[in-house]
C-alpha cells in the first residue's frame, strides 16, 4: 500500500496534469455622469448638474445589477463614496486615481477577483492643478499569474469626437494618445494581457489620427468596431473597449452588449445618463 508521501507525490502530478479551467468575465465601461455626493448649487459643480433623487439612484442600482458585470470601467466618478451610491461596497473593491478632481475615472472589481492598483497613468492629465484640469487613468491588475489582465479606465479630452475635427481639442487629444500609445507600448513589451476601456469621446470609423495611433504601439482587437451604438436613439460609439496581447484572443465572439435604459423621455438622460454601460464576454484561458 503506498505511503502517504507517494500519495502527495501522485496528487501533485495530478494536479499538474490537469490544465487549469477557463473562466468568463465580463468587462464594462460605464460613463455615469457626474455622480457625485455633493449638493446641487456647490461651487465646484456646473450650475446646470442637478442633485439625484432616491429614484434615480435606485434606478441606476437596478441597471448595474441586471449589468452583472466583474469589472466595470467607470467614469465621472466623485470618488468611492459616489460610487457606492450605484455599486454595493460589500460586493465590489474601488480603485480611484490619486487626484481631487469631481469627474475621475474609476475601476470596480468584484471582491471575489483579485486585484491590485498600479500607479496612476498621471500623464494624461496634460493640464494638472488647472481648475478644468484632465482626468488621469486608473490602472489596475485583474487576476494573477498567465490569466491576469490589466486594465486601464480612461477619459479623454473632448471637443475631437470627427475625424476631421481640428484646433486645440484635437492637438489635447492626440497627446493624450500618445500617451496611451507608451502605455500599450510598456504591456506589449512585458508581455501582458491589457484592456483599456472607457469614454474615449472619439468616433474611431475612420479615424485616421487617433485611433491608429495607438494601433501603431500593439496590435487590438477593438470590440465596438463596425458597431453602432444604441444608446438614447442611437449614435456611433465614443465609449469603447480595447483589447492587446493574449487578451484579444479571450474575446468572445459577439458578446458587445449595451445596457440601453427603458427610460425615454428626454429628463431621463441626466438623472441617470447620457452613456449606456458597454460590455463584453472575455474567455480568460
Amino acid at each position: 500500500m503506498p505511503d502517504a508521501t507517494m500519495l502527495r507525490a501522485l496528487l501533485a502530478l495530478l494536479l499538474l496534469a490537469t490544465p487549469a479551467a477557463a473562466a468568463e468575465v465580463k468587462l464594462a465601461t460605464w460613463n455615469i455622469a457626474w455622480l457625485t455626493t455633493r449638493a446641487a448649487g456647490d461651487p465646484d459643480l456646473p450650475r446646470d448638474v442637478a442633485s439625484r433623487g432616491r429614484e434615480d439612484l435606485q434606478r441606476l442600482r437596478g441597471y448595474a445589477a441586471r449589468l452583472a458585470a466583474d469589472v466595470i470601467a467607470l467614469q465621472e466618478v466623485d470618488g468611492p463614496e459616489a460610487a457606492a451610491l450605484v455599486l454595493d461596497p460589500a460586493q465590489w473593491r474601488f480603485f480611484f486615481p490619486e487626484e481631487r478632481d469631481i469627474q475621475r475615472s474609476a475601476i470596480a472589481v468584484r471582491r471575489n477577483l483579485p486585484a491590485r492598483q498600479n500607479p496612476d497613468l498621471a500623464e494624461l492629465d496634460l493640464r494638472a492643478g488647472a481648475r478644468f484640469s484632465l482626468r488621469r487613468g486608473v490602472d489596475v491588475t485583474v487576476g494573477e499569474g498567465s490569466r491576469a489582465l490589466r486594465v486601464l479606465s480612461v477619459h479623454l479630452n473632448a471637443g475631437c469626437r470627427e475625424p476631421d475635427d481640428q484646433g486645440r481639442e484635437c492637438e489635447s487629444l492626440t497627446r493624450q494618445a500618445e500617451v496611451i500609445a507608451g502605455w500599450i507600448g510598456a504591456r506589449h513589451r512585458a508581455g501582458e494581457a491589457f484592456a483599456i476601456a472607457g469614454d474615449f469621446n472619439r468616433r474611431f470609423d475612420r479615424d485616421p489620427a487617433i485611433l491608429p495611433a495607438l494601433e501603431r504601439a500593439a496590435p487590438l482587437a477593438r470590440a465596438t468596431a463596425g458597431r453602432s451604438n444604441p444608446c438614447w436613439g442611437g449614435r456611433p460609439f465614443i465609449d469603447h473597449i480595447l483589447l492587446g496581447g493574449a487578451a484579444r484572443e479571450w474575446l468572445v465572439p459577439n458578446s458587445l452588449r449595451v445596457l440601453v435604459y427603458a427610460e425615454r423621455e428626454p429628463e431621463w438622460r441626466a438623472r441617470l445618463s447620457d452613456h449606456c454601460p458597454v460590455s463584453v464576454m472575455l474567455d480568460i484561458r
